[in-house]
């Protein structure tokens, strides 16, 4: 199921994926958006709806005139996150092309100024000084960085030396205003930065929550399908995959498109012929490739209680979406994690 397909109103077709609101983030995230020189972070645990959310508020801003630059860092090739220089005219030449202007390094691109001060000079006086429009640069799957040691802390204090001087009162201040940052990362752990290099300190945060019963059956009732599965149906569904987006759009899609029963769905889930086999097999992989991890969670869905485990590997846990946090302690995020890790993982 692709998560970044936009929302709809009416949408039974099982490959689309639905938005479900969650107030008030939406609503916060409209308004936020509309102010000069915004900064949002919108962060989440994998599939919970952040690129969902990304995408219906750059929707928003194009409605209201705005122009719209969105970088998926997954798209992003390991030449270009090598060294800083690389990622930043990538950067440069990205916006340009969506933007619709032509790359223009040559002219605002100087070395000796420095790689931060280049770039920042190329979107100054290339980008935003020759538009009345303000421009929503959205930056998705930013924990693709985490790991560029190169990168990570001097981009960090780019954007946040963008979002000060939005705040300015002269000139410069004006120009960077018409600048919005969105930042849209996973609940993983990021390196320590100093308070005042780091933009995970300033503008507005959003963390999406799971659904509660409500919001349930209003996705229900955008597949049509609230006379097939009433309230009781719905607590059973939830009992097996919680509050979890993505794997109840995958369910209730599935009772809608296929022949099958809730009972039968419930039964076969945590088994390699269930709907969710796909999905298991990749959160199973995921473990498999990295032994702390795997041993931590097995340790974690053969618990009875919840268990404290290392915090870099509770956080890596949180960003797959396999645990939930109690405290400082972890959980299974479901019962169908339980069932299906508790069995393949031994």
């Amino acid at each position: 199921m692709n998560e970044d397909s936009v929302e709809a109103e009416r949408n039974p077709d099982p490959n689309i994926s639905i938005y479900i609101d969650r107030p008030p983030i939406e609503e916060k995230c409209l308004k936020g958006i509309l102010r000069p020189g915004a900064l949002i972070r919108i962060k989440a645990a994998q599939k919970m709806g952040k690129t969902l959310l990304l995408e219906k508020l750059l929707e928003h801003a194009r409605q209201q005139g705005y122009q719209t630059a969105k970088l998926d860092l997954k798209l992003a090739d390991k030449s270009t996150l090598n060294d800083l220089k690389s990622f930043l005219q990538w950067l440069c030449i990205d916006v340009s092309d969506i933007l619709d202007k032509p790359p223009n390094l040559d002219e605002y691109w100087q070395d000796s100024l420095g790689l931060n001060t280049s770039c920042t000079r190329y979107f100054q006086r290339y980008l935003l000084a020759n538009t009345d429009k303000p421009i929503v640069l959205a930056i998705d799957n930013f924990e693709r960085l985490f790991q560029c040691e190169n990168i990570f802390p001097e981009f960090c204090l780019l954007l946040r030396s963008w979002y000060e001087t939005a705040k300015q009162g002269d000139r410069m201040g004006k120009i960077w205003r018409k600048l919005r940052l969105v930042v849209v990362n996973s609940t993983e752990l990021y390196p320590t930065l100093d308070i005042n290099r780091s933009p995970f300190n300033v503008g507005l945060a959003v963390e999406l929550p799971e659904f509660n019963q409500n919001q349930v059956q209003e996705l229900v009732k955008k597949y049509e399908l609230d006379r097939q599965l009433g309230e009781q149906d719905i607590i059973e569904l939830m009992g097996l995959v919680g509050g979890h987006p993505y794997l109840l759009q995958e369910a209730i899609s599935s009772l809608g498109s296929q022949e099958i029963s809730l009972k039968e769905l419930i039964n076969l889930a945590p088994t390699v012929q269930g709907i969710f086999s796909y999905h298991l097999g990749q959160q199973l992989e995921s473990l498999q490739n990295d032994s702390q991890l795997e041993v931590a969670y097995k340790q974690v869905v053969n618990a009875d209680r919840p268990v404290r485990l290392d915090q870099k590997i509770t956080f890596k846990l949180h960003s797959l979406g396999l645990v939930k946090i109690l405290r400082n302690d972890c959980v299974p995020s479901c019962n169908l994690y339980r069932q299906y890790f508790s069995e393949f993982l031994g």
